[in-house]
């Protein structure tokens, strides 16, 4: 079943409604375009079809107009040979032809009438048309958009739940542990200079004191 039933309920849509209502805009705004693009086919179709009705009248009004003209010229001639009988004849059927035209004049200014308002409803269903088509362009590259998000954030988020982001993690605490080695080395290191730097001193310290010993004489 179709979005809409009728012309009238297309250009009557207020399509920002029907579209919020939607589940799935996008494939719901390509439901109306081709209802849409059907519609217009049916009322071109149909609009030519008049047109074509019309062109056929207009044909026929002048062949009556040239009817008229020339039962009017044929009792014009019966007159002027006497032949009074024949002139009544003429206008007789000269009558008719002009009744049949006012009836073809008046069906053509109603297909003319009926031409305006399907070129008028064609207008207006071709400005709704263009408007949808402005607001699926918008929506799909909306959509397009989110996709691309959406794609981003499925590739980053697997990244980070991949081996490969194990195994970086790991390198970097290994990198860690390492420095944390360096640092405890450096630690050990420093700490046996300034145990030798102590003897060291000690032993400048004894000097000192033996050689103040022997210059007191209480050197033993």
């Amino acid at each position: 079943m179709g979005v809409f039933s009728r012309f009238m309920d297309i250009v009557n849509a207020n399509i920002n409604s029907l579209l919020d209502k939607a589940e799935d805009p996008e494939k719901m705004i390509k439901l109306m375009m081709q209802e849409m693009e059907d519609t217009l086919i049916e009322l071109k179709s149909a609009c030519a079809a008049k047109m074509a009705s019309k062109a056929k009248l207009d044909r026929n009004g002048k062949e009556l107009e040239a009817l008229v003209q020339r039962w009017i010229s044929r009792a014009e001639l019966a007159i002027s040979r006497g032949r009074e009988d024949l002139a009544r004849d003429a206008l007789i059927e000269k009558r008719k032809a002009i009744s049949e035209l006012d009836r073809l004049k008046e069906e053509a200014a109603r297909y003319t009438d009926m031409i305006a308002k399907s070129k008028e409803d064609i207008g207006r269903l071709e400005d709704k048309l263009l408007s949808l088509r402005q607001k699926h362009q918008s929506i799909a590259e909306r959509a397009a958009r989110a996709r691309e998000e959406q794609t981003a954030n499925d590739t980053l988020r697997k990244a980070s739940d991949s081996a490969a982001f194990g195994k970086f993690q790991h390198m970097e605490d290994h990198v860690d542990r390492m420095e944390a080695n360096a640092s405890m080395s450096r630690f050990a290191t420093n700490d046996v200079e300034n145990r030798f730097a102590d003897l060291e001193e000690l032993d400048d310290i004894e000097a000192e004191l033996e050689a103040m010993r022997k210059q007191a004489g209480t050197s033993k």
